[in-house]
């Protein structure tokens, strides 16, 4: 591989780092050809992108962005998959899906909306992520729930107070 095509390749991981606001550092060494396939195609399904890519490619493209990995660079070793996605859990998922039948891929880290997590331990506060959406969801349904109880306790008391202003109404005439 000459020069130029390894520019191009570190530029593509740049514009990956920037698009995606959620990536995922793994270790997938170990795996079967047939188990990576099969790794790939799960990822896929969940709309994860997967790039297995050199330590000093990811290096290089890192410093062409403004992203800061902090610790998370430190796990750039021995085998690197990274995983894109659009949703902060998915790859998560994925990864414990895969998991029930393979002890790989390792979780080394993952950089989730400059959040930094490291290790293969934070894979089940992962999975457990909130999304955006699912976040919004909760606190729609907070505020909404007061204002429900409201709603229906002014609609039985406006009964009764209806009920009495009529009564009343008909004694003066």
């Amino acid at each position: 591989m000459n020069k130029e095509e390894k520019n191009i390749i570190i530029e593509e991981l740049a514009s990956n780092l920037q698009e995606y606001q959620y990536v995922y550092v793994t270790d997938s060494s170990k795996l079967t050809a047939n188990s990576n396939n099969d790794l790939r195609k799960l990822l896929h399904k969940n709309g994860v992108k997967m790039q297995v890519i050199k330590n000093k490619f990811v290096h290089q493209a890192l410093s062409r962005t403004d992203i800061e990995w902090g610790e998370l660079k430190d796990t750039l070793v021995g085998t690197t998959a990274l995983l894109f996605a659009s949703n902060p859990k998915a790859p998560a998922i994925a990864i414990k899906e895969f998991r029930k039948k393979s002890d790989r891929p390792l979780l080394k880290g993952a950089y989730i909306d400059s959040g930094i997590f490291i290790g293969d331990d934070q894979l089940g506060i992962l999975v457990d992520l909130k999304t955006k959406e699912e976040l919004v969801g909760e606190i729609i349904g907070l505020l909404r729930s007061p204002a429900v109880n409201v709603i229906s306790g002014l609609k039985s008391a406006g009964t009764t107070i209806a009920g009495l202003v009529k009564t009343l109404a008909e004694r003066e005439n």
